[in-house]
């Protein structure tokens, strides 16, 4: 097998339909975790609204977790280069984020 091969034999084509690609808006994600998974909720939050659904669950293999976060860590230092640091707002400090499980907050 030749080099060319090799890289042709580890390309995935992905499919992005139109209902994918347009995407959810979050402005919370509650992150949890067990034995062997990472549970990644996204919520919107609106102002004066008691409420908030999950709009998307993402369940991750903790080697998955890793390598999203690398890359998640790697763009947000490119944005920053371009556009300039991003301000850290905690708007949601003082919300209890326990769902009966360890958590965190992003």
């Amino acid at each position: 097998m030749n080099q060319n091969d090799n890289n042709q034999s580890q390309q995935i084509n992905i499919e992005l339909s139109e209902e994918i690609a347009e995407g959810i808006y979050s402005n919370l994600a509650i992150i949890g975790h067990f034995n062997h998974e990472f549970v990644l909720d996204f919520i919107k939050v609106v102002p004066g609204l008691p409420k908030a659904k999950v709009k998307s669950r993402i369940i991750l293999t903790p080697q998955h977790a890793k390598r999203l976060l690398k890359a998640l860590s790697d763009n947000i230092q490119k944005y920053e280069d371009m556009n300039g640091e991003i301000a850290d707002n905690d708007m949601f400090h003082g919300i209890p984020m326990n769902f009966g499980g360890p958590t965190g907050m992003a």
